[in-house]
C-alpha cells in the first residue's frame, strides 16, 4: 500500500518550485511552498485537495478549519474564503495535491453506480469540509501521479482514475456531503438556484426576500440554510464575490479602483474602497501594488 511519503518522493522529482505547478493531467496540479504565506483572500471552487507535508489554515466565514498532512479539503461549491500554509521551512515545505471537478461528474458517478446518499441530518451541509485520506485513497493518487510518466496513458486512463476517485469518496464518511440536491441541481428551486443566481449575477442589487421569493422558498428558510452551506448570508456572499471579482480585475490590467467597483455593481466608489479594505487589509491601489509583488498572487483555489 502507497504512503505519504512515497508521494512526496514522486511530487519532488517533478517540481521543487514554489506555487502551483500545472502537470500533464489537465485536472491535477502540484502546490508547494517553502514558508508560510499570508492569511490570502481568494475563492474555492469544486476541487478536492489533499495535503502531503505541512499544514493549513481555511477560513470560511466565521468558521477555523486546521488541516494537515493526511486530510484532504473537498470544494464543492464556489465559495469566497481565506487560507494560510503554516509551519513551512526550505527543509519541510508544504506539498499539496490539488484535482479539480465538476458537479456533473459527481452526479455521472452517482448516477452510473447506483450509489445512494441520504442526507444524515435534516439541514444541508457544509459546501467545504476537511476529511481524512485512507490507504485506498492515497493509492489512487499514487496510480495518478505515476500516469505523468505515461505521457500516451493520459487522456484515456486519467479519467477513470479520476471517477474511481470520487466514487472512493461517494462511499466513504461525506459521501453524503458530496451529492446534495440543494447545491448541484441549480434548475431546482433551493439553495443551489439562489447560489447560481448570485455567482451570475452578483453585480446586481437584490433583497433577500426577493431573493428567496424566486426560489420558492421564505426568507427565513433561505438565510438558514444558504448560510449552513457557505457559512455566510446570501448578502454577504454576494459582497464577498464583487470584491473578489474586482481585485481580478484589477490585477489582470490596468483598470482603475473606480472602474472595477463600478464594473462588479458598485454605485459608491468610497464604499467600495471600505469594503475593499475591510477584506483585504489595504485599498485597492495599496493591495494591488502589493500583490504583483508576491508570487503568490490571486486565490488559493488549488489549496
Amino acid at each position: 500500500m502507497k504512503t505519504v511519503d512515497q508521494l512526496i518522493a514522486m511530487t519532488n522529482r517533478m517540481t521543487q518550485s514554489d506555487g502551483r505547478t500545472p502537470t500533464r493531467i489537465p485536472f491535477l496540479k502540484i502546490v508547494r511552498h517553502s514558508r508560510d504565506t499570508p492569511r490570502s483572500p481568494g475563492v474555492l471552487t469544486p476541487s478536492f485537495c489533499l495535503i502531503l507535508q505541512g499544514a493549513k489554515k481555511l477560513y470560511l466565514g466565521q468558521d477555523i478549519f486546521h488541516y494537515s498532512a493526511g486530510d484532504y479539503l473537498a470544494s464543492l461549491i464556489d465559495m469566497p474564503a481565506f487560507a494560510q500554509v503554516i509551519g513551512a521551512t526550505e527543509d519541510s515545505p508544504y506539498i499539496g495535491l490539488s484535482i479539480e471537478f465538476t458537479t456533473q461528474e459527481i452526479a455521472s458517478v452517482v448516477m452510473e453506480a447506483e450509489i445512494v446518499t441520504e442526507p444524515k441530518e435534516k439541514d444541508p451541509g457544509a459546501g467545504a469540509f476537511i476529511g481524512k485520506s485512507d490507504d485506498e485513497l492515497l493509492d489512487i493518487f499514487f496510480r495518478l501521479l505515476k500516469l505523468i510518466d505515461k505521457p500516451g496513458d493520459i487522456r484515456f486512463l486519467s479519467d477513470l482514475i479520476k471517477r474511481e476517485m470520487i466514487f472512493n469518496l461517494l462511499s466513504g464518511d461525506f459521501g453524503h456531503l458530496f451529492f446534495q440536491k440543494a447545491l448541484f441541481d441549480q434548475r431546482a428551486e433551493g439553495v443551489g438556484k439562489a447560489i447560481q443566481w448570485i455567482k451570475e449575477n452578483y453585480e446586481r442589487s437584490f433583497t433577500v426576500e426577493e431573493l428567496a421569493k424566486s426560489c420558492n422558498m421564505s426568507t427565513s428558510g433561505l438565510h438558514h440554510k444558504f448560510k449552513a452551506i457557505t457559512t455566510m448570508g446570501p448578502l454577504q456572499y454576494q459582497k464577498q464575490f464583487r470584491l473578489q471579482e474586482a481585485r481580478r480585475l484589477m490585477l489582470s490590467g490596468p483598470m482603475g479602483a473606480t472602474t472595477a467597483a463600478l464594473t462588479v455593481g458598485y454605485e459608491s466608489p468610497s464604499q467600495f474602497n471600505r469594503e475593499y479594505r475591510r477584506l483585504f487589509g489595504l485599498p485597492p491601489l495599496q493591495d494591488i501594488k502589493a500583490m504583483r509583488k508576491s508570487s503568490s498572487a490571486w486565490g488559493f483555489e488549488d489549496s
